[in-house]
């Protein structure tokens, strides 16, 4: 029987659980998401594999978890950072920065690396996880277009296209040839400049 460190069995596996998703963090700022065994992540977290696969099956749904952590995270952070009375233009940079500097703290593959790895069906589930960040875009461009600052037909075309500019800068980030504050002002001034602020 393992050890319980917690008062209730409750606490004792959110305690885990929060070690597991810690340990992907550490291993993906490391060697990359893609890079990662379960093996890893149990070694890093201090438990067996056994005890990693008792919380989650697979690689997917590790994966799964991370993600919807990483999305929370983000949400409170953009809500933290964001003055209530910003401009869309503001709304838009402090949500460029905060993706760029994402990619720089929990490093992944590309879209088409991931989906290959994990499966479509797996790749559907991981994308459903950030639909929260693309809902906040979307809020950033209708509110835009709404005060006159943003030209924008299709909304949500529009923020795909955004997002696909933010994933251009995952390499150069990581490889360390741009800073986050280059990368965003390379982004965002783009990115203005296409919506016709």
């Amino acid at each position: 029987m393992p050890r319980i460190s917690a008062a209730t069995i409750g606490e004792h596996r959110a305690q885990t659980q929060d070690r597991i998703l810690q340990a992907v963090s550490r291993l993906s700022r490391d060697q990359g998401i893609d890079a990662i065994s379960m093996t890893d992540v149990a070694n890093e977290a201090g438990i067996t594999r056994t005890v990693l696969y008792n919380y989650f099956p697979d690689k997917a749904a590790l994966l799964l978890a991370f993600t919807e952590r990483v999305t929370h995270y983000f949400i409170e952070a953009y809500e933290r950072e964001l003055p209530g009375d910003a401009s869309p233009a503001e709304r838009l940079r402090v949500f460029v920065r905060l993706q760029l500097a994402g990619l720089l703290a929990h490093p992944h593959p590309g879209p088409a690396d991931l989906s290959a790895a994990l499966g479509p069906d797996a790749y559907q589930r991981l994308a459903e996880h950030v639909a929260p960040m693309q809902h906040i875009l979307t809020g950033i461009i209708d509110s835009g277009v709404e005060a006159g600052a943003f030209q924008a037909p299709d909304v949500p075309a529009t923020a795909r296209i955004i997002m696909a500019v933010i994933g251009a800068e995952r390499l150069p980030l990581l490889g360390g040839t741009v800073t986050v504050e280059q990368a965003e002002e390379t982004v965002s001034g783009f990115v203005l400049r296409a919506l016709g602020a």
